[in-house]
């Protein structure tokens, strides 16, 4: 055996080939998804003339469909006739559709609407295939599972990026990145279809699982897992502004040089390609080195860098030269901060839920996100629409607030003690 296959051996962790192909399945979505995720918010802003406001409460609205497909999510993929396969595949479909309209989309209502419809499509998605993963890896290897479907959703996202920004530059044509988003669904489908095999486990779940309504109250009374829930909303929140906000405060407050114009799109793809570039390469190496730590110690390097990330932000937005070296420093420490602390919140959720109501605990968890998305776009887009001063404070704010995600870190660290 050569060196380097052995090398290559001992990177990649052995894990079940389901755990391989679905996170194959999802960089080939993930490509789509990059076309669209950081140009969608400039596309309706400065092409469709739509106000700052009113696009983020549109992006906002997915979050609302979101909180019922990750319910839907939870219980579907829990219930024997259904299960995580169908789930999934139904996610994609809904996706694509979603996709579809926003390409056709040149007013408010039709953006919300495609939104909605999008939203719905990714809250179900997530919910099961986070139990898939669950189902096939055992507890010692479930931090570095997460840590790879991670990769390959930031690899698709950055190759994504990347080339939607060449696509701009070189067409103009925003409208077919969302086509080719849509297009990158279908696939995700075919593979789902073909190649993932359902994993929920029928007899089991019927012998412990007497109602869903059940399962639901159960999660909530476990108070880790609450504690949890307030600190994933807060993160979520934290990277929706990544998503949303930023992408148009680059294009429309950065002053870059004697014109005092924002980055180029081709400069905010790059920007976001290097960002997703060190997510995917930290995830693996991350997770095993923090694998020897709590999970509340490893949120708390998390919130850290989230903080050192957003005063970063601030100084590309008031410094008065070299402002794509700060936007580089703060994608990159962003990109930290998101490597660390995912893959070791999947952990968390899976420890704490029983195995026959895995599906409902993620189910919750996932909802989370679509509250931090809920927030997190609508917010950004007001502060947009308000005075210089207040838009470049914004950013000192969100690095302030880690204050709160740090403390009830600690509470969530003697709860866990307590616990084991």
């Amino acid at each position: 055996m050569t060196f380097l296959n052995k090398y290559k051996l001992s990177f990649f962790p052995k894990l079940n080939p389901q755990v391989w192909i679905l996170a194959i399945g999802r960089f080939l979505s993930e490509l789509g998804t990059g076309f669209t995720l950081f140009y969608a918010p400039i596309f309706f802003v400065n092409k469709i003339g739509l106000s700052a406001t009113s696009v983020g409460l549109a992006l906002g609205s997915a979050s609302v469909s979101g909180i019922l497909g990750r319910i839907l999510s939870g219980v579907l993929s829990d219930a024997p006739q259904i299960g995580r396969r169908r789930t999934l595949l139904l996610s994609a479909a809904i996706s694509a559709i979603g996709s579809l309209v926003l390409a056709a989309t040149s007013d408010f209502v039709n953006l919300v609407i495609g939104n909605v419809i999008c939203g719905l499509g990714l809250g179900l998605y997530w919910p099961a295939n986070e139990s898939v993963v669950a189902d096939v890896t055992p507890t010692e290897n479930r931090r570095e599972a997460y840590a790879l479907t991670r990769l390959f959703d930031n690899l698709g996202l950055g190759m994504g990026i990347v080339l939607g920004g060449v696509l701009i530059a070189t067409t103009g044509s925003y409208r077919s990145l969302f086509i080719i988003d849509a297009v990158s669904f279908i696939v995700f489908f075919a593979v789902v279809y073909v190649a993932i095999q359902e994993t929920c486990q029928p007899k089991k779940i019927r012998q412990e699982v007497t109602s869903q309504t059940a399962s639901w109250i159960t999660a909530l009374r476990n108070a880790p897992f609450r504690v949890y829930v307030v600190i994933n909303i807060i993160f979520t929140t934290y990277v929706s502004q990544l998503h949303s906000t930023l992408p148009i405060y680059f294009k429309n407050f950065v002053q870059v040089g004697e014109s005092a114009k924002g980055f180029t799109e081709t400069t905010i793809s790059a920007l976001f390609a290097w960002h997703l570039v060190i997510t995917s390469l930290g995830q693996l190496p991350i997770a095993r080195v923090l694998r020897r730590f709590t999970h509340s110690q490893v949120f708390t390097v998390s919130a850290v860098l989230w903080g050192v990330g957003f005063s970063l932000i601030w100084m590309t937005g008031v410094a008065s030269s070299h402002q794509l070296v700060w936007a580089s420093l703060a994608l990159g420490v962003f990109a930290l901060a998101i490597a660390s602390y995912t893959p070791s919140a999947s952990s968390l959720v899976t420890d704490l839920a029983p195995e026959s109501q895995r599906g409902v605990y993620f189910s919750i968890s996932s909802l989370c996100w679509a509250a931090g998305y809920f927030i997190g776009p609508p917010l950004g887009g007001w502060v947009l629409d308000q005075a210089r001063i207040v838009v470049d404070s914004f950013w000192i704010c969100l690095g302030l607030s880690t204050v709160i995600f740090i403390a009830s870190l600690q509470y969530l660290h003697r709860l866990l003690k307590i616990k084991h």
